[in-house]
C-alpha cells in the first residue's frame, strides 16, 4: 500500500492556490444551492415575497414578523446581532436569510476552509488566514455586491413607485392606503419594503416611524427625501401629490446625470481595474507555475520589508484610482 506525503506535494508543487480557490469554490456552490432552493419554494404567481409570505401565513401579523426575521430583524424590528454593522448589511443586502443563521453558516464554511488547509499544509498561519478569508472576508464581500445592486434595483424603481401614491391620492385615497398599493403593484425590493412599512403602521407604528424604518431597512439614499416631503407635508400641510410628482421628476433626472457620468468615466475605471488587478495576478500566477521562484531571496533581510512595502503601495495606488474614478452625483 502507497502512503502520500500531502505536505510534501504541496510543497513540491505549490497547491496553495488551488485548495483555497477549491474551497472558496465549494462555499460559493453551497451558497448558490441554498439560493436557489430558496427562490424555488417562493410562489412565482405572486409579485413579491411579502405577498408569497403572506400567502403562507395565518394572518398578515404573522407574515410581518417572518419578514423581520428573514431581515435579521426580531419579531418586534430591532436587530437580531449585538454588532448593529454587519446586522445592517445582512438587512440591506436583501438576503432572506437571518442573521444569526448566516453567522452560523460562516463560523462553519471558516472552519472547513481551516481544516482542509490545515491537513494540505500542516500550517496554523495558513489555515488561520483560509478560515478568515472563506467566513469572514469573502461572505462580506458577497453580501456588499448584493447590497450594491439591491440599492441600483431600488433607485430605479422609487420614481414609479411614487407615481403609484401619487395617482393613488389624486384618486382621493388616504396616504396609508397609498402606500399599501405601491406594496401590491411593485416588485421587490421596493413592494416589500413599502408592504412592511404599511403592516408596521397596521399594527401601530405611526407614519413618520414606519417611514423611518423603511429607510433604514432600505438604506437607499433618494428614499430620504420621499420621508422628509411626506413628514413635512404630515406637519405643515399643502399639495402632497404636487410634491412628489417634482420628487419623481428629481429623480429622475438624477439618475439620468448619474448613467452619463457612468459612461463617461467608463474607460478610467476599467483601466483602473485592470492596473490594481495585474501585480495580484502576476504573483499568484508565478507561485503556482514556479513555487520556488523566491527561494534565493526570501532569506534575505531585507525582502520583507520590500514586500510590506510594495503590498503598502499597491493599496495606496488602488485607494488613489479609485477615487479618481468613482463620481458622487
Amino acid at each position: 500500500m502507497m502512503f502520500v506525503d500531502l505536505e510534501s506535494i504541496v510543497h513540491q508543487t505549490g497547491l496553495l492556490g488551488p485548495v483555497v480557490a477549491l474551497t472558496i469554490g465549494v462555499f460559493l456552490f453551497v451558497e448558490a444551492l441554498i439560493l436557489a432552493w430558496s427562490r424555488q419554494n417562493q410562489d412565482k404567481g405572486l409579485i413579491n415575497r411579502r405577498m408569497s409570505i403572506q400567502a403562507q401565513s395565518t394572518s398578515q401579523e404573522e407574515a410581518l414578523i417572518e419578514l423581520r426575521r428573514r431581515r435579521g430583524l426580531t419579531a418586534d424590528g430591532r436587530y437580531q446581532l449585538v454588532y448593529s454593522l454587519f446586522n445592517r448589511l445582512v438587512m440591506q443586502s436583501g438576503v432572506m436569510i437571518p442573521a444569526y443563521r448566516l453567522i452560523f453558516m460562516m463560523m462553519l464554511a471558516g472552519m472547513a476552509a481551516g481544516a482542509v488547509t490545515f491537513m494540505m499544509l500542516k500550517s496554523i498561519v495558513f489555515a488561520v488566514l483560509a478560515a478568515g478569508v472563506v467566513g469572514v472576508v469573502i461572505p462580506v464581500l458577497i453580501l456588499t455586491v448584493m447590497r450594491a445592486g439591491r440599492l441600483k434595483k431600488f433607485e430605479a424603481q422609487l420614481p414609479e413607485a411614487i407615481d403609484v401614491i401619487v395617482r393613488s391620492l389624486k384618486a382621493g385615497h388616504p396616504l396609508s392606503v397609498a402606500l399599501s398599493m405601491v406594496a401590491r403593484e411593485m416588485p421587490d425590493p421596493v413592494g416589500t419594503e413599502f408592504g412592511i412599512a404599511s403592516d408596521e403602521m397596521t399594527y401601530g407604528l405611526d407614519l413618520d416611524t414606519a417611514l423611518a424604518n423603511m429607510r433604514v431597512r432600505a438604506g437607499q439614499s433618494d428614499l430620504a427625501f420621499l420621508v422628509v416631503a411626506i413628514s413635512i407635508q404630515q406637519t405643515t400641510g399643502g399639495n402632497l401629490s404636487e410634491i412628489l410628482t417634482n420628487l419623481s421628476s428629481m429623480m429622475r433626472a438624477r439618475a439620468r446625470m448619474k448613467r452619463k457620468v457612468h459612461s463617461l468615466s467608463a474607460e478610467g475605471r476599467f483601466s483602473a481595474m485592470a492596473l490594481s488587478i495585474i501585480p495580484a495576478a502576476l504573483f499568484f500566477i508565478i507561485t503556482i507555475q514556479v513555487p520556488n521562484y523566491y527561494e534565493d531571496v526570501k532569506t534575505d533581510p531585507y525582502f520583507m520589508p520590500t514586500v510590506y512595502f510594495g503590498l503598502a503601495l499597491w493599496a495606496i495606488g488602488v485607494w488613489m484610482m479609485r477615487r479618481m474614478v468613482n463620481f458622487k452625483v
